[in-house]
């Protein structure tokens, strides 16, 4: 071992992290000497991160953390670490959600229409992103449930997925919009009082199928017949399933509110263009916010008052705040670009960086595994140049649960990054923001 680190610190750190694949995570890795930022308390300088079996095992200084016996050590002097990205709307993989047949379709899955080997994923890493909530388009009140995925590698979308049998468990959210998108000609709403309406009656339905079931009290013969498409409601309706709302208009937010307060259900908007404007309503409500920011102008009509202030707006109000690529929107590579836009804006830096990890690991309810680097979390973690809101920083490294998934140093790898003629073979995600 005492040889096989003089060799690495011989060819260089580039050399030493391309050999670190090569060991199996049994073995304990230490990454050493950078300045971590742990987003669960103040960066550490000279920070020391010890790994092993894909979680964190420990997590300090270098006077405090104890280098287990023949752990692999790399050398991260001068670098930067913080937690892998959570990015809480993505639409990557190239799936596709609801169809034209209906306005509402709870009952499709975009998990069984992403391909768990499209090199789109590769996008997320090289930003730095380790895990993702996967959505149905937005062209539909209700266009599907969503599925929430770790960048690991793998051939299925069970190797992806959070839950553990993707055949039968709960995997995601509920996806949900208002505005413009899901108005449409018959049998699609006209007006936004009908979208409402349509939203509302769905609701009232599965709260009526939702008392049969709880009156059978589990007899098979007191059962009423299943429905598919209200079974998913059924999850909302009990708080396992997490709404995920696209938003944009003030006055479309507040609809979205009012059917979250009326059916009680756990919601997360999204987009949230005209925050600046519903802030105060949003903070009353005690509903996330997870928002998008863009820095050139174009788009739809609904979304012509987006600001970057909106961070800051929903900071000061009080209200839970993350950021989204929404990709193809925004590049996935260039993720960590919209906190240093709200941050311009007026947001707290501590306040973006959270809202680029923790945040949005809370309204996935996956904070307990994801979104900070603490003992005991799954080892999701990125290497920087530098600090992350400098124009000149760029993402070097991304590791997911303690193996390493993107390396810049490697061309390969590189490419993703940098982008270049039919560097993404598979399709990407196009829609109006």
């Amino acid at each position: 071992m005492r040889n096989h680190k003089l060799l690495l610190t011989t060819l260089g750190l580039s050399g030493f992290l391309v050999a670190g694949n090569a060991f199996a995570q049994e073995q304990p890795h230490v990454f050493k000497g950078a300045r971590i930022i742990p987003i669960a308390g103040k960066p550490i300088e000279n920070g020391v991160l010890v790994v092993q079996h894909g979680k964190i095992t420990a997590i300090g200084t270098a006077g405090q953390v104890k280098i287990p016996k023949g752990a692999t050590e790399f050398d991260l002097k001068g670098k930067v670490l913080m937690p892998g990205l959570v990015d809480t709307h993505s639409h990557l993989g190239e799936g596709a959600g609801a169809d034209a047949s209906a306005p509402l379709q709870p009952e499709v899955r975009i998990i069984d229409g992403i391909n768990p080997i499209s090199d789109s994923f590769k996008r997320a890493l090289s930003g730095g992103i380790t895990t993702i909530n996967v959505m149905p388009g937005s062209g539909h009140l209700m266009s599907g449930q969503t599925v929430y995925l770790k960048m690991r590698e793998g051939n299925t979308i069970g190797d992806l997925t959070f839950c553990e049998d993707p055949t039968t468990g709960l995997c995601g959210g509920m996806k949900m919009a208002n505005g413009t998108n899901p108005m449409k000609a018959a049998p699609f709403p006209g007006t936004r009082a009908k979208s409402a309406a349509m939203a509302r009656q769905l609701f009232l339905d599965a709260q009526q199928y939702h008392g049969k079931i709880k009156a059978a009290k589990g007899k098979a013969d007191k059962m009423p017949e299943r429905k598919p498409n209200l079974d998913p409601l059924v999850e909302i309706l009990e708080g396992k399933r997490i709404v995920h709302f696209h938003t944009h208009r003030y006055d479309d937010v507040l609809t979205a509110l009012r059917l979250q307060k009326e059916f009680g259900f756990k919601m997360v908007l999204h987009h949230v263009s005209e925050a600046w404007k519903a802030a105060d309503e949003i903070a009353k409500s005690g509903v996330p916010a997870s928002i998008i920011t863009l820095d050139s102008p174009g788009g739809k009509s609904e979304a012509v008052e987006v600001r970057n202030s909106n961070g800051a707006a929903l900071e000061k109000a009080g209200v839970l705040t993350a950021f989204h690529t929404d990709d193809g929107i925004t590049d996935s590579r260039l993720f960590i670009r919209s906190a240093a836009l709200g941050v311009r804006a007026g947001m707290n830096r501590e306040k973006a960086l959270e809202a680029l990890t923790i945040s949005g690991a809370k309204m996935l309810e996956l904070d307990n595994r994801v979104g900070s680097l603490e003992k005991g979390k799954d080892a999701d973690f990125i290497v920087l140049n530098g600090e992350p809101f400098s124009v000149y920083t760029r993402v070097e490294q991304t590791w997911v649960e303690g193996k390493k998934r993107f390396d810049i140093s490697n061309p390969e790898d590189k490419k993703f990054a940098t982008g270049g003629y039919n560097t993404y073979q598979t399709d990407v995600h196009y829609h109006t923001h």
